[in-house]
C-alpha cells in the first residue's frame, strides 16, 4: 500500500487478490488520499464477501423528489396529481428522515387533514402517496397492516334533473366568467371531465363551420386520466356547437396548437360592468381554480346543490337510463376502463331494472292463468253423466235440507223431523220438484240456493212464517 503524488494530486496503489489497483485520489492532501485508499480497499473486500453496504436513508424532502423522478411512466395529469400531494407531505415531514415516520405521525396527519375540512377521499389519497414514498425506500414494512384508511363516502354523485339544469344554466349564462358556460355544457352533453376540457387544443376539434357558426363536430379527447378515456371520440350536440361558436370566436389569433380554453383574465368595463377577456396566453391552459368561484356563485343564485363533476355524472346517467344505449357505447363515450368504474354509475339504470322485474311478473301471471285454464278444462272434460249424477245428488240433498229447515222455521209442534210429503200437506203453497227444476234450469248454479230460499219463504208467508224466538230456539236445538 502506497500513496504518491503525480501531476499535483495524490494517487494510491495496492494489490487485491493478485490484481494491482491504481487510482487517483483526486486530492492534494496526503491524509485524505490515505483515507480514500482505505475506503477503496474496504469496498472491494465487502464486495468480494457479498456483504451489502447499508445506504443512508435521505431526508423526506429528498426522498419525495427522488421517488417522483423514478415515476417515468406517469401521464401529465398523473404527475400533477402526485406533485400536489408530495408538496403537502414535504410540508409536514420535509426535515425528517424518511425512516423516522411512525404510525402515530400518520394518524395525527389524518386527524389534522379532517380538521381542515378535507374529505376522507382526499386524505386517503395523500396517505396513499406517502405509502408509495415509504415503500420506495423499504420503510413501509413496519407500518403495513397497521395504517387504517378512512371510510370514504359511498355516494357516486348526483344526476341533475331537467328543472335543476334549466335553473343552473340560466345562472351560468349570467356569470361574469365567459368560459364557465362552454366548460359546463361540454361536461353535461359530451361527458368530458373538467381536466379533459382544459387540456383540449384546437387540433382536437373536428368541426364543420357553416356561415360563421359550428354546424356539427366531434371532440377527440387527447389527454385523459385513464387509458380508456384517451383518444375517444365524442360527437357534439347542437347546444355544445353553439357554446363553442361563441367561445372560439373570442380568440381569432388562435392556431391549431392553441388551447381551446387558454389562460386568460376577466375584467369589467363601463357602467354596465361588461366582462372583457384580457391577458390571454394561447399556449397555456386555464387553471383548475379559475372558474370555481364563478360556479359557486351560479349554484347559490340558482339554488341547485351539486358539484361541477355532477355534469359528467348526469351525462352518463341519461345514457344509462336509455334502454337503446348499450353498456359498451356508454363505456366508449365516457371513457371508463373496466366494470368497476362503470359500476359507479350502475345504480342509475333504475328503469331498466324495473322493466326486467316486470317481465318476470308478467311471466308469473301468465303461468298462473295457464294453470287455471288447465284446471277448468279438466273439470269440464269430465263425462256428462258424472256431472248429471252430481247435480241430481246435490239437488236431492238441498231439497231435503230445505224441507227440514223450513219446517222448523215455520214453528210446527212438536219439532220433529218430517218428510217432504208431510211438509207438502202443511205448506200448501210449497213448490213441487218440477217447479224447482224449472227455476234452477234458468239460473246459474251459484244462484240455486238463493232461488230456493226466496221461493220457499215467499210461499210460506202468513201464519206459517211467524218468526218467534221460542220456535227459533227449538229449531236450533233440534239441529244441534
Amino acid at each position: 500500500m502506497s500513496v504518491y503524488k503525480r501531476g499535483g494530486v495524490y494517487w494510491y496503489k495496492f494489490l487485491f487478490q493478485g490484481q494491482l489497483i491504481r487510482e487517483s485520489a483526486k486530492t492534494t492532501s496526503k491524509t485524505i488520499a490515505r483515507e480514500a485508499e482505505r475506503a477503496r480497499r474496504r469496498e472491494l473486500e465487502l464486495g468480494f464477501n457479498r456483504i451489502s453496504r447499508r445506504e443512508r436513508l435521505p431526508l423526506f424532502e429528498i426522498a419525495a423528489k427522488e421517488w417522483l423522478a423514478s415515476k417515468g411512466a406517469l401521464s401529465p395529469l398523473g404527475r400533477v396529481y402526485y406533485e400536489q400531494y408530495s408538496r403537502k407531505l414535504v410540508g409536514e415531514f420535509g426535515g425528517r428522515l424518511v425512516s423516522s415516520i411512525t404510525l402515530n405521525d400518520i394518524a395525527a396527519l389524518q386527524q389534522k387533514r379532517l380538521a381542515e375540512g378535507l374529505s376522507a377521499r382526499t386524505v386517503n389519497c395523500e396517505i396513499a402517496t406517502l405509502r408509495q414514498i415509504l415503500k420506495h425506500y423499504g420503510c413501509w414494512v413496519a407500518l403495513a397492516g397497521r395504517v387504517r384508511f378512512l371510510r370514504e363516502n359511498a355516494k357516486t354523485g348526483k344526476a341533475i334533473s331537467i328543472e335543476e339544469e334549466d335553473r343552473l344554466l340560466v345562472a351560468i349564462k349570467e356569470s361574469p366568467s365567459p368560459a364557465l358556460y362552454p366548460l359546463f355544457v361540454l361536461s353535461l352533453d359530451a361527458g368530458l371531465r373538467p381536466s379533459e376540457s382544459r387540456a383540449l387544443r384546437r387540433s382536437d376539434l373536428a368541426l364543420r363551420w357553416v356561415d360563421g357558426a359550428i354546424a356539427e363536430g366531434e371532440v377527440i379527447v387527447a389527454r385523459s386520466k385513464t387509458d380508456g378515456g384517451t383518444g375517444r371520440v365524442v360527437p357534439l350536440t347542437s347546444r355544445v356547437c353553439r357554446a363553442l361558436t361563441f367561445w372560439l370566436l373570442q380568440f381569432p389569433d388562435a392556431g391549431p396548437d392553441s388551447y381551446v380554453f387558454p389562460f386568460h383574465r376577466v375584467g369589467f368595463a363601463g357602467n354596465a360592468r361588461r366582462p372583457i377577456i384580457w391577458d390571454v396566453n394561447l399556449n397555456r391552459p386555464m387553471g383548475q381554480w379559475s372558474y370555481n368561484r364563478a360556479f359557486e356563485t351560479a349554484k347559490r343564485k340558482s339554488g341547485v346543490e351539486c358539484r361541477f363533476y355532477d355534469a359528467r355524472h348526469t351525462f352518463v346517467t341519461r345514457l344509462a337510463e336509455n334502454p337503446a344505449v348499450s353498456v359498451e357505447t356508454i363505456r366508449q363515450l365516457a371513457g371508463h376502463v373496466g366494470e368497476k368504474m362503470l359500476a359507479r354509475y350502475a345504480h342509475i339504470r333504475v328503469q331498466a331494472r324495473r322493466d326486467a322485474i316486470a317481465t318476470l311478473e308478467r311471466k308469473a301471471e301468465s303461468q298462473e292463468l295457464s294453470l287455471n285454464s288447465e284446471w277448468r278444462a279438466q273439470n269440464w272434460a269430465q263425462s256428462g253423466s258424472e256431472r248429471q249424477e252430481r247435480r241430481g245428488e246435490s239437488t236431492t240433498k238441498s231439497l231435503k235440507t230445505m224441507d227440514f229447515r223450513l219446517v222448523g222455521a215455520a214453528g210446527f209442534e212438536p219439532a220433529t223431523t218430517r218428510t217432504p210429503s208431510v211438509c207438502a200437506t202443511r205448506l200448501r203453497h210449497a213448490p213441487t220438484g218440477a217447479g224447482i227444476h224449472a227455476i234452477r234450469s234458468i239460473l246459474p248454479d251459484g244462484a240455486n240456493c238463493i232461488a230456493r230460499y226466496a221461493f220457499f219463504f215467499g210461499a210460506t208467508r202468513g201464519r206459517h212464517c211467524q218468526y218467534e224466538r221460542r220456535s227459533t230456539a227449538k229449531v236450533q236445538a233440534l239441529r244441534g
